[in-house]
């Protein structure tokens, strides 16, 4: 890169940008090796004890299971559905696909605090005595994953031509191999992509877990429960601070398969 562009209002404006974004991450990371309970400068020390205090934290190990158990779940759901509705509006032109792709894409423009106390609304009108749980927490994330997994397997369907699904059912196979054999293996990475956001929004989530859960925690909402003990401060800090990487290589390899998914660009469009 050569230093004009370096010095450009557009490379700077990103530079305070990434800086701005990703500043408190490596603060938080910095913080889990302070040897103190205060998150102040200067730092007392280097150590790795609250790392090894994580893995006696038993109710906050229990709450990471409950959040991986509940990610995988919900984004194997939300990617399955979010691919079928992908499908249907990427292959099929039926009545009102329109207004059923605005509803589908709703979840994702209404804030989640809505969206958890309409779901607990939706809950105690259906079964007054039903216990929230796990599950009332999984529906809600099948609920807010779905447009996510349905506009990233769509894109990766709109990348390449109906026509090589028309020559294999040509060739004698039926829609559904021509599904199976076709469209699903060369849509797998944006699937796979889907599948791992899925899992990353569902295991961050709190506002809509936080109406829907019950006697159980998940990471987020047993993390924030802790923030009123100074004491936990420092285990806090440290497992937000592995779960924000953690967060962060699964987005970047999701984005890494969902741009190995596209088509190469052919020489006559650029």
């Amino acid at each position: 890169m050569r230093r004009r562009d370096l010095l450009s209002p557009g490379f700077i404006y990103y530079a305070l940008l990434t800086l701005f974004l990703y500043a408190p991450i490596l603060l938080l990371i910095l913080f889990s090796f302070n040897d103190g309970r205060s998150l102040t400068f200067p730092l007392k020390g280097f150590t790795l004890k609250w790392y090894e205090e994580l893995l006696g934290a038993r109710e906050l190990l229990d709450a990471l299971g409950n959040s991986l158990v509940l990610g995988l779940a919900s984004s194997v759901v939300a990617t399955a559905l979010g691919t079928l509705a992908a499908i249907g509006i990427a292959r099929f032109n039926f009545p009102g696909r329109s207004a059923f792709l605005a509803v589908a894409a709703m979840p994702m423009v209404i804030p989640y605090v809505v969206l958890g106390v309409a779901l607990l609304i939706l809950f105690k009108t259906i079964n007054p005595d039903a216990p929230l749980s796990l599950w009332t927490v999984g529906v809600g994330h099948v609920v807010i994953n779905i447009p996510y997994a349905m506009l990233i397997v769509a894109s990766r369907l709109a990348g390449f031509e109906a026509n090589l699904e028309e020559a294999a059912m040509d060739l004698g196979l039926t829609y559904w191999g021509t599904l199976m054999r076709v469209t699903l293996p060369i849509s797998a990475p944006a699937i796979l992509s889907a599948f791992l956001s899925s899992f990353t929004t569902s295991f961050d989530e709190f506002a809509v877990s936080f109406f829907l859960i019950g006697t159980e925690s998940t990471l987020p909402i047993y993390l924030y429960s802790q923030l009123r003990f100074p004491s936990r401060l420092p285990l806090v800090v440290t497992l937000a601070a592995l779960v924000m990487i953690g967060s962060v290589l699964i987005v970047v390899f999701a984005e890494w398969l969902r741009r190995v998914g596209q088509p190469a660009a052919r020489k006559g469009d650029l």
